[in-house]
This record gives C-alpha cells, sequence and structure tokens, in this order.
C-alpha cells in the first residue's frame, strides 16, 4: 500500500513527463508543460522529486526531471521548508549520490548541484568538504560523486547571485567553502592524481582541476605534480578534451602577463613541445586532436600577446606555431582560433614602442598571407560538377563563405603590419601568374584553374579597405589587369566587387575611370544574377566616391539608369539609384531642377503605372519599393540653397506632393505603401528642412489625416520629424507655427488615444512605440506646451496601459518618455528646452510634473515593479529601474508607499514576510539616510530574485534534458 500511494503521488508528473517526450498534439504537449512548471514552484515537489529518485519503476528521464527540479527548489525554494529540516534533506541527498554513483552522469551531477546550493545556504553546516569525504570519498565506488561534487562547488559558489542571501552573507560562505578549502581541494586532487595511471588520466579530475583554477594560486598549480598530469592527458583520446579546456583554463590564468611571469616560463616550453603533436594529427588527418592543439596555440598566443611584442626573440617560436596551425589546417576546421590572435598581435606590433618586434614578424606576416589567400580558393569537386562546389554540402559551403570574410579580416592585420604595397603584390603576382599559364586557354565556357585566379582576386577585394587613395605602386599595375579577367562568373563577380573597393583611389585618379565604368556596366548584361548584383553594388560606389568626375555625363548615365530602372532585382534598383543621386547632387545648382527631374520622372511614371494596377499584396509591395527610390533621390540631393533663393528640390517635391497623397488615400490599408510615402515625406523634412515650411500646412493635413484613416504609426514617425526640424527653440520661427506645429501634434496624440481606448495595447505595438517616441519628441522640443497640455494626464495614463505589452521595444519607448518628463520635474530637462545657460526649468513646469505624478503615480509604479517582476524583457530593466529611481528622487515618501502597496498585493507564498520586510526596511533606510540612489540596486535585486523564483521557467522543461543526454555509467 505505502508504495502505491508513494506512487499516486508522482502519478501525474510522470504522466506529463512522458506527454512532453511522445508524439502528443501541441496542445496537450502546452496542457502538459504548464502542469509541470507550476509543480516544479510547488510545495509538494519537494517530497514528489525525492520519491521519484528512490522509485524502482520511474525511468532515467523522469528522475533527471526530479533531480533537475529538485536543484530549482533549493536554489530558489529553501524558504518553504522548515530550517530543522535541512539536516535530514542533506542526507537524503547523499544518499541519493551514493545510489547512483555509476550513473547516469547527468542524474548524478544535478545532485551534486543540489548539495553545493544546499551547502551555500545552508550557514551552519561548517564542516562541507570533510563530510562530503567522509561519507562519499571512503568507498572506491563513490569517488565518482566526490569529483563530482568538487568541480560543481566553486562554479556554483560563484553564481550565487540566484540565492536569497545578501550580498555579506554571501562573501562570507565564500570564504568558508572556497578560500578556506582551496589548499585542502589541491591536496586532494593531487592525491587523487597519484593513487593510479587510470586516475590520472580521469576527465573529471581534469575537469575538477579546471573549475578550482580561479581558486587556487596558479603558482601552486603549476609548482604541483597536476601540471604533468594535465599535459600528459592530451597524449590520451579520453581525457584530451578536458585536458584541452584545463590548458586552455590554465594559460588564460596568466593573461596578467607581469604578475604572472614565472609561470608562463614553465608553461610556454610545454605549450611549445605540443607542435610535433598538431603536425601529426594533420598527417594522420585527426580533426579533434588537431583543433583541440591548435585552440591550445591560440589561447597561449592571446594570453602572451604582449610578452610576444615585448620579447620577440624569446616567443617566436609560438608565433611560429601558430602559423604552422594556419597552414596545415586543409579541411579549415581550426584556423578559426588563430583570427583573434594575429589581430591583438597586429594591434601591438602597430605601436611604435614595438617597432622592433613588428620588423621581426614582417615575414611571418608576408607568409601569413599566402596562407591565407591559399585557403581562400573554392574546393574543386571531385565529381567535376563546376555548379556543385561543395557536392551538396551546404553547411560546408555556408562555413566557408563566413571563413573568407574571417580570413580576409586577417589580410587587413597583415597590411597594418608590412606595408599594403608589399600586400598588394602578392595577390598581383598570383593574377598575373595566373595570366601568363592559362589565359592563351581560357575561352568563352572554360577558364582553367579559376579557383587560382578568383581567390587573389578576393584578396584585393579584401585588402581594399586598407589601401590608401594615394598608393600609386600597385594599384596602377592591378587595375588593368583586373578588367581583362575572363568572363567566369565566380572569377567576374569577384573583379567587379573588388574594382567597387577601390572608387576612393579612382576618383584621384580619373584615366582609369572608363575603363573601370565599362567593365562594370558590361556585367550589367552578364547571364549571372550574382554579377549583376555585384555590378549594381559597385556601380553605386563609383557614383558616390567619383560623382565630380561622372557629373558631364549626366545623359548618358540617365539613358543607362532608364534602361535598367525596371529590370534590376529591387535591392540593386535602390543602388543604382543611390549612384545616379550623387551624381545628380554635384550638378550646378541652376541645372538642379531639370536634372532631377529627368532622373526622377521615369522614377514616377512607374509608380504612377503600378498604383493604377496594384491591387493585391505583392503589387502594393512593388509600388512601395518604387516610391523608395524616389525618397532616395530626395535622402542623398541635398544642395545647399541661400535662403532668399528658391530651392530648386523642394520646387520637385511640391510637384510630386499631390501625387504621393492620392497614394495615401487609395491604399490607406496597405502598410508597407504607406510606410514609405510617409518615410519620403520624412526624409524631404529632414533634407530640406526649413526650406520645406511652403509644404509644411498640406503636410500636416495629410499626417492628419492619413492616421485617422490608416491607424498607422508611420505617421506619427514622419510628424516626429516635423516637431524637431521645426522646433520652438529656433530663432527663424515666430509663435504662430510653434502653435501651429503644437495643434498638429494634438491632433495625432487625441486620434492616437482614441484609437487605444478602442484597442487593447497588444494590438497596438508599432503604433505605441512610435507614439511615445513622438511624444518624447514633444517633451524635448515644446516641453512647456506638451506638459501644460490637458492631455498629458490622459498620455501618462496611457503609458501605464502600454507597460503591459511584452514587446521589448513599445516598453523602452514608453520608458524613455516617462523619463524625460520626470526630469522636468525634477529641474533636469532632457534637452537645451530652456533658453539659459544653466537650462533651469521653469517652476511651474516643476511644479505640474509633480502634480501628474501624485495623480498617476501609484499606477505607475505597479505597472513598472509587476513589469519588472513578471514580463518585462530584459532588456527594459535599466529604464524600468531608472524610472522608479526618477520617482523616489522626486518625491521618495509617497513612493516608498506605494512600493509596499505594491509588494502587498503579490501572491500569498511567492514571497516571505521577512523578505517582504528586508525589502521595504532597505528602502526606508535609504530615504533616511539621502542615499537615494543606491535604492536602484535594491529595486533591481528584489525584483530580479522574485522573477528567478517565482515566474522564470526551471530548468528540465520544454526539450526534455533527457533528449540531451546518453544515460552511460
Amino acid at each position: 500500500m505505502a508504495a502505491n500511494g508513494v506512487q499516486q503521488v508522482f502519478a501525474p508528473v510522470l504522466a506529463a513527463h512522458s506527454t512532453m517526450s511522445s508524439a502528443a498534439d501541441r496542445a496537450q504537449k502546452e496542457q502538459a508543460h504548464q502542469f509541470l512548471e507550476q509543480f516544479q514552484k510547488s510545495d509538494e515537489a519537494w517530497t514528489t522529486t525525492l520519491a521519484m529518485l528512490e522509485a524502482n519503476n520511474v525511468d532515467a528521464a523522469a528522475k533527471l526531471f526530479a533531480a533537475t527540479t529538485l536543484k530549482g527548489k533549493i536554489v530558489y525554494d529553501l524558504h518553504q521548508l522548515p530550517r530543522e529540516t535541512l539536516p535530514k534533506l542533506r542526507e537524503t541527498l547523499i544518499r541519493n549520490l551514493a545510489t547512483f554513483h555509476a550513473g547516469p552522469k547527468p542524474i548524478r551531477l544535478q545532485l551534486c548541484v543540489c548539495l553545493a546550493n544546499l551547502a551555500i545556504q545552508m550557514t551552519e553546516w561548517k564542516d562541507v568538504l570533510p563530510l562530503i569525504l567522509s561519507t562519499l570519498g571512503a568507498d572506491p565506488s563513490t569517488l565518482p560523486c566526490v569529483l563530482d561534487f568538487l568541480r560543481v562547488l566553486p562554479e556554483e559558489v560563484t553564481h550565487g547571485r540566484k540565492i536569497a542571501l545578501t550580498e555579506t552573507e554571501l562573501q562570507m560562505r565564500t570564504s568558508e567553502l572556497i578560500e578556506e578549502n582551496a589548499q585542502q581541494a589541491l591536496g586532494l586532487l593531487v592525491q587523487y592524481a597519484q593513487s593510479s595511471s587510470a586516475a590520472a588520466q580521469n576527465p573529471q579530475l581534469l575537469n575538477c582541476i579546471t573549475s578550482w583554477m580561479r581558486e587556487v594560486s596558479i603558482e601552486d598549480i603549476i609548482k604541483s605534480p597536476l601540471l604533468a598530469v594535465v599535459f600528459d592527458a592530451l597524449s590520451s583520446p579520453e581525457p584530451f578534451e578536458a585536458a584541452v579546456e584545463c590548458v586552455c583554463a590554465l594559460i588564460a590564468e596568466t593573461r596578467d602577463v607581469d604578475e604572472t611571469t614565472n609561470s608562463i616560463l614553465i608553461l610556454y616550453p610545454k605549450v611549445l613541445s605540443l607542435g610535433p603533436k598538431l603536425a601529426q594529427a594533420a598527417a594522420d588527418e585527426d580533426t579533434e586532436t588537431y583543433k583541440g592543439i591548435a585552440r591550445i596555440f591560440a589561447e597561449a598566443g592571446e594570453a602572451w600577446c604582449l610578452l610576444i611584442a615585448r620579447v620577440p626573440d624569446q616567443f617566436r617560436g609560438l608565433v611560429e606555431v601558430v602559423l604552422q596551425t594556419a597552414a596545415l589546417d586543409k579541411e579549415r576546421d581550426a584556423i578559426s582560433h588563430t583570427f583573434k590572435f594575429w589581430y591583438d598581435l597586429k594591434q601591438y606590433l602597430t605601436l611604435e614602442k614595438y617597432t622592433p618586434a613588428r620588423q621581426q614578424f614582417a615575414d611571418i606576416y608576408a607568409k601569413l598571407v599566402d596562407i591565407m589567400i591559399g585557403h581562400l580558393e573554392y574546393p574543386k569537386p571531385e565529381s567535376g560538377d563546376e555548379k556543385d562546389l561543395f557536392e551538396g554540402d551546404r553547411e560546408q559551403e555556408e562555413k566557408f563563405r563566413e571563413f573568407r570574410h574571417q580570413m580576409g579580416d586577417v589580410l587587413k592585420d597583415c597590411c597594418e603590419v608590412m606595408s599594403v604595397t608589399e600586400c598588394l603584390q602578392k595577390p598581383y603576382n598570383l593574377i598575373q601568374a595566373w595570366v601568363q599559364t592559362y589565359a592563351s586557354q581560357a575561352g568563352p565556357n572554360h577558364v582553367p584553374e579559376w579557383q587560382k585566379l578568383e581567390a587573389p582576386l578576393f584578396a584585393v577585394r579584401a585588402m581594399g579597405r586598407m589601401v590608401s587613395p594615394e598608393e600609386s605602386a600597385m594599384l596602377p599595375q592591378l587595375i588593368p589587369l583586373m578588367v581583362q579577367i575572363p568572363d567566369h562568373p565566380k572569377v567576374r563577380f569577384q573583379a567587379v566587387m573588388a574594382l567597387g573597393r577601390y572608387t576612393e583611389w579612382t576618383a584621384q585618379h580619373p584615366e582609369t575611370l572608363q575603363p573601370q565604368l565599362d567593365f562594370i556596366m558590361g556585367a550589367f548584361e552578364h547571364g549571372s544574377k550574382d554579377v549583376i548584383r555585384a555590378a549594381a553594388l559597385s556601380f553605386k560606389f563609383f557614383c558616390n566616391d567619383c560623382a565630380s568626375s561622372l557629373v558631364g555625363f549626366i545623359g548618358p548615365l540617365q539613358q543607362f539608369y532608364t534602361k535598367y530602372l525596371n529590370i534590376l532585382p529591387v535591392s540593386s534598383q535602390e543602388e543604382i539609384t543611390d549612384g545616379v543621386a550623387s551624381v545628380v547632387a554635384k550638378a550646378p545648382l541652376e541645372q538642379l531642377y531639370p536634372t532631377l527631374k529627368l532622373y526622377c520622372d521615369p522614377v514616377l511614371q512607374s509608380i504612377v503605372a503600378l498604383a493604377n494596377e496594384a491591387k493585391d499584396e505583392p503589387a502594393q509591395k512593388l509600388l512601395a519599393d518604387k516610391i523608395n527610390l524616389l525618397t532616395i533621390f530626395v535622402e542623398v540631393v541635398r544642395p545647399h540653397v541661400p535662403p532668399t533663393q528658391e530651392h530648386p528640390a523642394v520646387k520637385y517635391c511640391q510637384e510630386v506632393f499631390p501625387m504621393l497623397g492620392n497614394i495615401i488615400s487609395h491604399f490607406s490599408k496597405s502598410v508597407p505603401v504607406l510606410e514609405r510615402v510617409c518615410r519620403c515625406w520624412r526624409y524631404m523634412v529632414l533634407s530640406y528642412r526649413t526650406a520645406m515650411r511652403p509644404l509644411l500646412p498640406s503636410l500636416a493635413t495629410q499626417l492628419v489625416q492619413g492616421f485617422e484613416a490608416s491607424r498607422q504609426g508611420c505617421f506619427l514617425w514622419a510628424t516626429a520629424s516635423i516637431v524637431r526640424e521645426f522646433s520652438a527653440g529656433a530663432e527663424e520661427f515666430d509663435a504662430s507655427l510653434t502653435n501651429d506645429v503644437f495643434q498638429f501634434y494634438e491632433q495625432q496624440a487625441k486620434t492616437f488615444l482614441r484609437i487605444l481606448s478602442d484597442l487593447p495595447p497588444e494590438d497596438l505595438p508599432d503604433m505605441i512605440e512610435d507614439f511615445f517616441r513622438l511624444a518624447g519628441e514633444m517633451a524635448m522640443y515644446y516641453p512647456t506646451e506638451s506638459i501644460s497640455s490637458p492631455l498629458m494626464e490622459t498620455i501618462l495614463l496611457a503609458a501605464c496601459s502600454s507597460l503591459t505589452l511584452l514587446k521589448e521595444e513599445p516598453i523602452i519607448a514608453t520608458l524613455h518618455f516617462l523619463r524625460d518628463l520626470l526630469g522636468y520635474g525634477r529641474n533636469l530637462s532632457p534637452s537645451s528646452s530652456f533658453d539659459n545657460s544653466r537650462h533651469e526649468v521653469p517652476e511651474q513646469i516643476q511644479t505640474r510634473v509633480k502634480q501628474l505624478v501624485a495623480a498617476a503615480g501609484i499606477q505607475l509604479v505597479q505597472r513598472i515593479m509587476t513589469g519588472m517582476m513578471y514580463s518585462f524583457p530584459e532588456g527594459c530593466f535599466p529604464d524600468a529601474s531608472g524610472v522608479l529611481l526618477d520617482l523616489f528622487e522626486l518625491m521618495p515618501e509617497q513612493v516608498a508607499g506605494w512600493v509596499q502597496q505594491t509588494v502587498g498585493m503579490l501572491p500569498q507564498g511567492s514571497i516571505t514576510s521577512q523578505e517582504s520586510e528586508r525589502f521595504l526596511n532597505n528602502i526606508r533606510q535609504r530615504i533616511q539616510t539621502g542615499d537615494i540612489r543606491m535604492i536602484r540596486t535594491i529595486l533591481q535585486d528584489f525584483t530580479t530574485s522574485y522573477r528567478r523564483r517565482n515566474v522564470a521557467p526551471r530548468e528540465g522543461l520544454g526539450r526534455l534534458e533527457a533528449s540531451r543526454f546518453r544515460f552511460s555509467g
């Protein structure tokens, strides 16, 4: 009966657990997930999990779930148990550990974590290590439990902030458990390592050494027999991975090279001695060993980089083995470990004080360029199928593409250490060698050994950012060579992209412009879509940087632009538009209007044609993309026009404006179209600023009507640009304009508030974000008008309502608005809104803010604390606690009362009365001492602890832990 009774206790848990890992439907799994989540936080989970662990008829996966749940209970819910029951819990954990001494390993490890977290909180338990050794260390079969416990104890103490101990209590417990036990732990590890050859190669031992590395003096470890144990373990397959981790941790502890020089001098020859092992692993194609040794070399290089720069003769051997790592890595599996080292070393070598080291390593960096260009080569498929170079292995293809760009960064590092001319010489020599060997064999459909041509072209492209426009040795030879390369898709792509990197140089060498531009414009007729996209991007760069040279070709460029405008992919249309707009922007002021009209009218014709036929969503998306081309012209063509002269670009905007207004009216339900029109209008204001004043009334009307009709936040986003540009502080504006802009804002605000009263905030996250960004702009630029407005009470309540959202961006926008508003109450203007040297906030505005807070403060405090405890995304915490701090600095006593009311509303059992009282007392003490700023930390710690315990999902749910482990002893 007793056994059946126990089984009945956990039968629902087993059923839910089984459902989670079964083929049940989504609704059943969701229901099971919720049940298990509630179970993990319940009082009965204590007895149920222990019963599951000790039952014979519960499988390993469910027992792992029980152990994981028990860990969460000890970390977060120990307050649920009477203090006098803790010794019994300790005995039960030790007994269960002994039961699982042979595995499964994940369960044994979780029970060790349970015991470690109990030890941290059970401050009356003083003999932690002696008790564990006496109960589990005497029997060889339970030694794995001791090693696991030794491993997790320092890790859990380090992460002790999850536990409900004060900072002082945690520091004291850290001293008792770690600092006072460090030498004993070291002695135990040495004793175990020397007990047998098998013990010395036990990965558990190495994991323990790694875990205690930060707690024991690095010199003590290096002088002990453990150093030999760790390096010897690199020669055996089973402990190899753990040994690599241990060696890397040892090296990492020596990063302060001045403090650990003696330790480094002992480690250095041992690290160098691994060179033959790396070469052997490469010869044997032993990928895992190769990657492990490569990681050690890279870790050593990064840690001792400063010493390498200081004493290059002594540490040259390390740089050479890192170079060897890159050279021997045929599969490019380990080369990524070296990238950061080359960057770090470059950072030192480019300092004037390390010039001797720079000269010392110039030959190594020269070899590195050769190695990197070699690794840049595409593979030659065994099947001979040039269309599938990776023979279906898409993961390998993606990794290769990513590594290419990282290797390109290494080439940039080489350029800084060597001269750019020397670096460019290497790919030039390779291209020249290819031309001499294979150019005569190349035909329209056949380019032999194209990989050997494409890789140096990629290298030239990668180095582009490092090459000065004044370079005169290599580029005059390289550029003419590149525009003559054969027409292989990948080679042509790389050549076109490479030329696009040197447009600043071309701008200073206009005699080379024509052949390059012909080469790129010719690529628009290529059969490869990738080549065409590359051509559009490079064309943009050429026009951007060489616009002054191209302004004499306005006509031919316009013909080219019109020809390709409607046949390129959207991104390429935008790029060539950006390019030609740069040239238009260089047109003389008297010719700017007709030039702008010449280029933009074809775009307008396309917009009108699409608008007449855009019946469905894809067609409306095309229309929106075409409107964006018009915006690019507005964004790029920004001439300086004297205030007394008619602005040619604004003149063209006046012609365009009615058409855009008609589109807004006709497509009031198409979000992409509305957003692109609003973006266009916004850039008209940003680009032409006060010259747009003649259009302001019409623009304001369109934005108000458009927002009312569509309820889309993009109209608020465009409104904000007007608020900024025509702000109240601008001297050239009169009071009537200020009033007009404020009335315009009020109309938008009333519409927003009306919409928010009709719909729940979760239906309007983007609009809420846009509105509170706009409201923040108003508070900054029109503080007197916006804060004094009767609408502000309702806006503040809308902010409270908006804080119930779960999405980060609108919450942050709302919190930023609140912080700006509260700043005025504390005489801290968020801008230079008030025109005097100290930016004093007028007394009536400060009083007004305090009145607003007095009316809505309780709702604000409740919403923000509830958000921090339950629902806010993590990125909102700094601003949320910032608003609470602002409130405390504004009216501390009242806010403390509101906080107390909020805590009093928390569900029963979610927090103990002692915790609540300690939290509130801490706040009262800070108010009494005037140390208000510390309240922010108190609030963050309290809400974070509450959330971890009561809201955050515990471990063991979702994809069940059982699926991650193989249950072998």
